[in-house]
C-alpha cells in the first residue's frame, strides 16, 4: 500500500469508542469505495469515537491500515460487504468479542447467509445515518433500517417485508483519503446512484432504485475544493454518460486542470464531443460491454446494438486506441451461435486496428433480479454438464489470443459458488467455515432454476413488484 493522503484521520484517546471499518477485499477496490469514505468521515467527526480501516490484503485484515491495532481491541466493527466471495474471510472473524455489523450491496441483495457472522445488519444506504447505527448498536437495540440478525430470519419467514432505506444526495463529501486506488490516485467524485435502465442481469437497477442525480453546482464546489490535494478525479455512476449534465462537468473538471476517469460508460451515449472529452480528460483506454450476442442483448434489454459498439468506437479511434470488452457466458437461451457471434464481434474491433482485451466471466443470477429465477449456466442440468458446457464456451473465447488479443476468463466454478451464496440460507451460511467446495457439494439444488414462488429475499423492500419482476422472467424465456 502507497502512502496515503487522509485529512480524516483522527487519534485515539482513553475513553473514546474505537470502530473498526472492515472492508475485506483489496486496498485498490477499497480505497475506491465512496460508502467507505462516507462512513469513515461520519465517523471520526463524532465526539468520543475514532474510526479506523482494515482491508482483505493489508496485514491479512487483522490489524488497522491506520495504527496496526489488533481487530480483537476495537469495540465495534462495521463490515461493507460487496462481493460474495468475501463471505469466506468474513466467517473467520465470527468469535470477535466486538459487536459486527454488516451492510453494503450484498445486504440489500440478501443477508441470509451472513447471519451466523454478525450480531446487526443495516438495511439500506447509510449516508448520513452512521451516528444513529451506532447509537442503537451500542444500546442494543433496533431500529427500521438497524436489525438484529435473529429479527432478519424472522422476518424473512414471514409476510413482512423491511423497506431498505434510500439516502438523498443532496451533499458531498469535501474531504476524502487520496490513495492508490483502482482509478490511480484520485478523488472520488459520485455523481449518481441507481440506474434506469432495464437490464435484465443487473441487481443495481433495483437495489439502488430510484436512480438519482447529484446537482452540477455542488460536484464542481467539491471539485474546486480539493484542487489543492490532487489532480485526479474518478467519475462514480453506474453508467457515467447517463448523466443529464455530463459534458457541462466534464469541461468545467478538464478546465480547471483535472485528469478525468469515469468509472463506466455506455456505447449508445457516446457522441463527438464525447469522444473528444474523453481524450482530453487523460483516458488511454475505451470499455464496452456487449455482453454477449446482438440477439441475446435484444433478449436482455441491454439496450445497445453491434451498430452502437462500432460507432462508438469510430468516434474514439485515434484518440483511445485500447479497448476492453466484457462478455458474460451462460445466459438463458444461449447457443453456439450466440457464442460465435461475441467471436466474430471480437475479430471485427481487432480489425479496426484496437489494441483489445477480453474478459469474460460466467452469469450469476442475482437475487432482485427477472433472472434470479434462472439456472447457473443458462440451463437445468447436472452440475458436470454445466461446468464442462461453460468450459467449452469459454474456450472458444481463449483461441481470440492466437490473434494477438489478451483473453481473461475467471473459474466457473467460483461463480458458481458466488450464485448459491447470493441466492443462499443460514443454512449456507453456517457451512462457509468448510470453504468453496464443501458449499457447491451441499448445496446444488441452488444452482437449478428457481420457482417463481415468493423467494426468502424478497421481504428487502426496493420499491419494486415482485409480480413485475416474474412476469419479466416469464417474457424474458419466450423472447430467448
Amino acid at each position: 500500500m502507497n502512502k496515503e493522503h487522509n485529512p480524516l484521520f483522527k487519534r485515539w484517546k482513553k475513553g473514546d469508542i474505537r470502530v473498526g471499518l472492515v472492508y475485506p477485499n483489496t486496498y485498490k477496490s477499497g480505497i475506491a469505495n465512496v460508502g467507505i469514505q462516507q462512513i469513515y468521515a461520519e465517523v471520526n467527526l463524532l465526539e468520543g469515537f475514532v474510526c479506523e480501516r482494515f482491508y482483505g490484503d493489508v496485514f491479512n485484515c487483522r490489524r488497522s491500515v491506520e495504527t496496526g491495532t489488533r481487530i480483537e481491541d476495537f469495540d465495534v466493527l462495521l463490515f461493507s460487504v460487496q462481493f460474495e466471495e468475501d463471505y469466506f474471510k468474513i466467517a473467520k472473524f465470527k468469535d470477535l468479542k466486538a459487536i459486527k455489523v454488516a451492510g453494503g450491496p450484498c445486504v440489500m441483495e440478501n443477508p441470509l447467509p451472513l447471519t451466523p457472522h454478525f450480531d446487526y445488519f443495516y438495511i439500506g444506504e447509510i449516508d448520513g445515518d452512521v451516528e444513529k447505527l451506532l447509537e442503537t448498536v451500542l444500546s442494543k437495540n433496533e431500529d427500521k433500517n438497524v436489525l438484529k440478525a435473529e429479527t432478519i430470519l424472522d422476518i424473512s419467514e414471514s409476510e413482512s417485508s423491511v423497506k431498505v432505506r434510500k439516502a438523498e444526495l443532496s451533499y458531498h463529501l469535501c474531504e476524502e483519503i487520496i490513495g492508490e486506488s483502482v482509478y490511480g490516485k484520485s478523488f472520488l467524485l459520485e455523481i449518481g446512484r441507481g440506474c434506469h435502465r432495464a437490464c435484465s442481469f443487473c441487481v443495481v437497477r433495483q437495489i439502488y432504485k430510484p436512480c438519482r442525480w447529484r446537482n452540477l453546482n455542488l460536484l464542481l464546489e467539491v471539485a474546486e475544493n480539493c484542487k489543492k490535494v490532487c489532480n485526479k478525479i474518478a467519475l462514480i455512476s453506474p453508467s457515467v454518460t447517463d448523466y443529464p449534465n455530463i459534458k457541462e462537468l466534464m469541461w468545467e473538471l478538464i478546465n480547471m486542470g483535472f485528469e478525468v476517469s469515469p468509472s463506466s460508460i455506455r456505447a449508445d451515449t457516446i457522441d463527438e464531443e464525447i469522444a473528444e472529452l474523453l481524450y482530453l480528460c487523460g483516458q488511454k483506454s475505451f470499455t464496452v460491454a456487449p455482453e454477449t450476442s446482438e440477439r441475446l442483448r435484444k433478449v436482455l434489454r441491454k439496450g445497445i446494438s453491434d451498430e452502437d459498439v462500432f460507432r462508438a468506437l469510430e468516434l474514439v479511434k485515434g484518440k483511445l486506441n485500447n479497448v476492453k470488452l466484457y462478455y458474460m457466458v451462460g445466459i438463458p437461451k444461449e447457443s453456439e451461435e450466440d457464442i460465435s457471434s461475441i467471436v466474430e464481434l471480437t475479430k471485427k474491433v481487432k480489425k479496426d486496428g484496437f489494441k483489445v482485451t477480453v474478459s469474460v466471466n460466467p452469469l450469476v443470477p442475482k437475487p432482485h433480479t427477472p433472472l434470479q429465477f434462472a439456472p447457473f449456466g443458462g440451463f437445468n442440468a447436472d452440475f458436470c454438464d454445466v461446468v464442462n458446457t461453460l468450459k467449452k464456451r469459454l474456450r472458444q473465447l481463449l483461441r481470440l489470443r492466437k490473434l494477438g488479443i489478451k483473453v481473461s476468463v475467471e473459474k466457473v466454478e467460483d461463480f458458481a459458488v458466488q450464485t448459491i451464496l447470493s441466492r443462499g440460507n443460514r443454512e449456507v451460511g453456517e457451512h462457509l467455515k468448510f470453504g468453496k467446495k464443501a458449499v457447491l457439494r451441499k448445496f446444488p439444488e441452488l444452482l437449478k432454476e428457481l420457482d417463481l414462488e415468493r423467494k426468502h429475499w424478497e421481504f428487502l423492500d426496493h420499491g419494486y413488484s415482485f409480480k413485475k419482476l416474474r412476469k419479466e422472467y416469464e417474457i424474458l424465456l419466450e423472447k430467448g
